[in-house]
C-alpha cells in the first residue's frame, strides 16, 4: 500500500539553491528523511494525508464555508495572507454562493476600488484604483495569465483573489493597479457532489453540477458543469452559455503530486453595446449629460446582434515536495480563445430625423425618439502557451529564518483580428440595420450576419520570459524584511494589413517589432508582534508595454514601457478567536510616464503622469457564531493628472491624449466605492442576509462630465430542509435602481435592474 509521509525536522544545514531545472531532475533523488504522519492532531484527517496536503485543503475548504480566508497562492506559493506585505482581498466561494454571483464581473463588484470601462469593442475593461486590469492582461487563472477578453463565469471557481498595487515583480508586465487571480476548484480526497438549479426573472434557468470522486488512496477526480439561459440578464443582454471543467489529481500529499485539467466555456450571449448619454435640454452643457430614463432591461440593438465566443485550455501541473517546507510547482497551460461579437453602437438620429426636427434632449425625449443602430464587429482568435515553475522553501541561514520564492516563466501569445470586407472591389457586402424608436425596444429587427466576408485585419505574436527571486527574512522576533527582483524579456511582432484592392488579398502588410527588457522590484517590512496582528510597509514597481493591447504602429513601436510605483502602509488584524479579520491600508500609486499622443507629431510620447492616494478597509468573518460579515471599502480622495501632453506653440489645447487636463481627477476613479454583506443564522434551518454595493461619482474617459453615484441593495433568505437539500432566494437591486455601470465617452451600459432568483441545492 502506498504510504504518505510528512517530513521529519531536518537538522542538516540548508542546501544551496539549485537552478530550477536541476531541482526538477534531482527531485526524485532527494534523500530527505521522512516519517509516518500521526493521526492524533485535530487538523489532520483520518486519511493519514501528509500535513502539507491537509493544511492546504482545510484552509482552502474554508472558502466554501466562510467569507473569511487566511491563505492564498496569489503571492506565488502557498502563503499566509498575514505574511504578504500588500493588500489582498479574497472573494470566497461562500460569498459568491450567498450573493448568487455567477459572473467574474459581478464577483469583482464585491471588492472595493473597482470600476468598468465600456469600450468601443464591446468589452468591459476592469479598472482597479483607476488603472486598467484586463487591457493589460492582469487577470490570471491559478497564477497563470488569462489574457483574452471574454465573459467569464464562476461555475468552476473556488475563489477570487485581488492583489492591490504594483505586482510586476510577481507577474511581469502590467499590474499597475493590481492583479486578479481566479482559483479553480480542485479534486479532493472525498466523495462529495452538489447540484444547483436556479430559476429567476426573465426566464432565467441555470444548472450547475459539482462532482468530486475519490478514485484511490491518493487520487481524486472532479467535474464541474454549467448551463445557463435567460431572455435578459437585467441590463439588456440575453444569456445562452454552457461550460465543463474536469480535473484529475493524483499523488495528493505525496512527494510528487500531479494534476491534469480541461476547462471549456462557450458563450452565445446577446449583446447590449450601450445607450447614449443625454442632456437635460438643447441649451444644456455637455457637463450635464446623464443616463436615459429607461428600464435597464430595455434593448435597442438588433435581434441578430450577439456576443459569441469560446474558451478552452488544457492544463497540467507537477508539485515536487523536497520536504514539508520546500516544494517546486511547475504548470503548463495551452489556451485557445475565439470571439465573434457582432453588435453596434446605439445613437440618437440627427435632429432632422427626430419628431419636430429637434435635437434629442430630456425635454424632447419620448417614445417616438429615433435611434440609429451601428454595424460594429470584433472577431478574433487567440492562442496562448504558458509554462512556469515556482520554487518555495523555508530554511535557516546565518541565524535567520528565510522564506524563499524563485521562479521562471515562458509565454507565447498569438492573436489574429478579422475585419469585414466592404462591398465592391473588396468582395464583401453592405449590411444596414433599420432604425428604431424608444417606444419599441426589442423590435425583432434582424440582419443576416452570415453574409459578411472576412479578411485578416492585423495579427500579433509575442514571446516573453521572466525570472524572479524573492526572500522574506525574519531579522528579529517580530520583524520580517522582504526583497524581490524580477527581469522580463518580451518580443512582439505586429502585422497590419491595409484596405484590400481585390476580393482575395488582405492588402498591403506593414510590420512592426517591439523588444522590451525590464526589471521590477518589490520590498517590504513586516512587524508582527503576535499571532493576531501584522503591520506592513511595502514598495513595488510595475511596467506597461506599448503592446499591452496586442497592437503596435508607427506612433508607438519605439515607445518605452510606462513605469509605475506603489507605496502601501497597512495592517491585518485578527480577533482573539481568529474568526474575524480586519485589513487596513494607506496607499499611493503613481504612473510616472504615461503614454500620450504628441500634438505636433503622430508619435506617442511618455509625457503623462498621474497618481492615486487613498485608504482601503476590508472586514471578513464572524462577529458571533451566527452572525457573519464581509465588507470592502476604498476611499480615494487624492487622485490627479499631474502631467499631460504638451500643447503646441500655436493654437490651443486643454487636454492630454486621454482627454484629461493637468489637475483633473483621472477617469473611472470614484472617490468612494465598495460592498458590504452580512448574514444571520436565525435558526437551525433559516438564514437571512443582505448587503449593498456602491460606487461614487466618476467621469468616463476623455470626458469632463461626472456620472452620478449609486447604491444598490440585495437580499437573501435560505431554508435548509435537510443536510442534503436547501432552498435560497435572492433579490438583487431590490429598489430597481437605475444607474450607469460601465462608462464610455459616447455611451454607457446600465446596471442590472431588479432580479429575483430561487436556487435549490442538493448535496449527495
Amino acid at each position: 500500500m502506498t504510504q504518505r509521509y510528512k517530513s521529519a525536522q531536518n537538522t542538516q544545514p540548508p542546501p544551496k539553491l539549485l537552478p530550477l531545472a536541476a531541482m526538477m531532475l534531482a527531485g526524485s533523488l532527494s534523500a530527505t528523511p521522512y516519517v509516518m504522519a500521526q493521526d492524533n492532531k485535530p487538523e489532520e484527517k483520518t486519511l493519514k494525508a501528509v500535513t502539507v496536503k491537509d493544511k492546504a485543503e482545510v484552509d482552502m475548504a474554508e472558502g466554501k464555508n466562510s467569507v473569511r480566508a487566511t491563505e492564498t497562492r496569489m503571492g506565488k506559493g502557498q502563503q499566509a495572507l498575514r505574511n504578504i506585505p500588500q493588500s489582498v482581498t479574497v472573494v470566497t466561494e461562500k460569498l459568491m454562493d450567498d450573493r448568487n454571483l455567477d459572473t467574474f464581473k459581478e464577483a469583482l463588484k464585491n471588492t472595493a476600488g473597482i470600476s468598468f470601462l465600456a469600450a468601443e469593442g464591446g468589452e468591459e475593461d476592469i479598472r482597479l484604483r483607476g488603472f486598467s486590469l484586463q487591457a493589460t492582461g492582469d487577470v490570471f487563472v491559478d497564477g497563470v495569465r488569462d489574457p483574452a477578453f471574454y465573459e467569464r463565469d464562476t461555475y468552476n471557481l473556488d475563489r477570487l483573489e485581488v492583489l492591490r498595487g504594483s505586482a510586476s515583480m510577481l507577474f511581469g508586465r502590467g499590474s499597475t493597479g493590481g492583479a486578479v487571480n481566479q482559483v479553480s476548484k480542485t479534486p479532493r480526497l472525498m466523495d462529495e457532489h452538489q447540484v444547483d438549479l436556479t430559476l429567476g426573472s426573465h426566464n432565467h434557468v441555470r444548472v450547475v453540477g459539482d462532482f468530486n470522486k475519490q478514485t484511490g488512496e491518493s487520487a481524486a477526480l472532479r467535474l464541474n458543469v454549467m448551463k445557463t439561459q435567460a431572455d435578459n440578464n437585467g441590463s439588456g443582454s440575453s444569456l445562452d452559455k454552457e461550460g465543463v471543467a474536469g480535473a484529475y489529481r493524483w499523488g495528493i500529499g505525496e512527494k510528487d503530486e500531479f494534476q491534469v485539467g480541461l476547462y471549456h466555456l462557450n458563450n452565445n450571449n446577446g449583446m447590449n453595446y450601450g445607450l447614449p448619454w443625454i442632456r437635460p435640454n438643447s441649451s444644456s452643457s455637455a457637463l450635464e449629460s446623464t443616463v436615459l430614463p429607461l428600464d435597464p432591461t430595455a434593448y435597442y440593438g438588433a435581434a441578430s446582434d450577439y456576443n459569441a465566443g469560446s474558451t478552452t485550455h488544457l492544463s497540467a501541473s507537477h508539485t515536487h515536495r523536497f520536504s514539508a517546507d520546500s516544494e517546486l510547482k511547475t504548470q503548463i497551460r495551452k489556451g485557445r480563445y475565439e470571439r465573434d461579437q457582432r453588435a453596434g453602437t446605439v445613437r440618437f438620429a440627427n435632429a432632422a430625423s427626430q419628431p419636430g426636427g429637434q435635437a434629442v434632449s430630456l425635454a424632447t425625449f419620448g417614445p417616438n425618439t429615433v435611434i440609429n443602430r451601428g454595424n460594429n464587429l470584433k472577431i478574433q482568435d487567440m492562442d496562448t502557451l504558458h509554462v512556469q515553475s515556482d520554487f518555495s522553501k523555508k530554511f535557516q541561514a546565518l541565524g535567520l529564518k528565510h522564506e524563499l520564492l524563485a521562479g521562471v516563466d515562458l509565454a507565447t501569445e498569438d492573436k489574429t483580428v478579422y475585419a469585414a470586407r466592404t462591398a465592391g472591389v473588396q468582395g464583401g457586402v453592405t449590411i444596414t440595420k433599420p432604425t428604431t424608436t424608444i417606444g419599441t425596444p426589442n423590435d425583432g429587427a434582424w440582419v443576416d450576419e452570415s453574409t459578411r466576408v472576412l479578411r485578416v485585419n492585423n495579427q500579433y505574436s509575442s514571446t516573453g520570459w521572466g525570472a524572479y527571486l524573492q526572500n522574506l527574512v525574519q531579522v528579529a522576533p517580530h520583524w520580517k524584511v522582504l526583497g524581490g527582483l524580477r527581469y522580463d524579456k518580451l518580443k512582439g511582432d505586429y502585422d497590419q494589413f491595409g484596405n484590400p484592392t481585390n476580393a482575395t488579398d488582405n492588402g498591403t502588410k506593414t510590420s512592426y517589432q517591439m523588444r522590451v527588457g525590464e526589471w521590477s522590484k518589490r520590498a517590504g517590512v513586516l512587524f508582527q508582534p503576535n499571532d493576531l496582528q501584522s503591520f506592513h510597509l511595502s514598495y513595488g514597481t510595475s511596467f506597461n508595454t506599448s503592446g499591452d493591447t496586442y497592437s503596435l504602429g508607427a506612433s508607438n513601436v519605439d515607445t518605452p514601457p510606462e513605469q509605475s510605483v506603489n507605496w502601501e502602509l497597512g495592517a491585518k488584524l485578527d480577533s482573539a478567536d481568529k474568526r474575524f479579520t480586519t485589513r487596513l491600508a494607506l496607499f499611493r500609486a503613481t504612473k510616472k510616464n504615461e503614454r500620450n499622443t504628441d500634438p505636433l507629431l503622430p508619435v506617442v510620447t511618455l509625457t503623462g503622469s498621474r497618481y492615486v492616494s487613498g485608504l482601503e478597509i476590508d472586514v471578513a468573518g464572524r462577529l458571533t457564531p451566527k452572525w457573519e460579515v464581509f465588507g470592502s471599502f476604498t476611499w480615494m480622495p487624492d487622485a490627479k493628472v499631474s502631467k499631460a501632453a504638451p500643447c503646441p506653440a500655436t493654437g490651443s489645447c486643454s487636454q492630454g491624449a486621454a482627454g484629461e487636463r493637468v489637475g483633473d481627477r483621472p477617469a473611472l476613479t470614484p472617490v468612494h466605492s465598495g460592498s458590504a454583506w452580512t448574514t444571520y443564522q436565525v435558526s437551525s434551518q433559516w438564514r437571512v442576509g443582505g448587503g449593498v454595493t456602491f460606487r461614487g461619482r466618476q467621469t468616463p474617459t476623455r470626458s469632463e462630465f461626472e456620472v452620478r453615484s449609486f447604491v444598490v441593495g440585495d437580499l437573501m433568505a435560505e431554508y435548509a430542509y435537510s443536510d442534503a437539500l436547501s432552498f435560497k432566494a435572492n433579490v438583487s437591486n431590490v429598489t430597481n435602481k437605475l444607474y450607469a455601470d460601465a462608462l464610455y465617452p459616447g455611451h454607457y451600459i446600465p446596471g442590472a435592474g431588479r432580479l429575483t432568483q430561487v436556487t435549490a441545492s442538493y448535496k449527495f
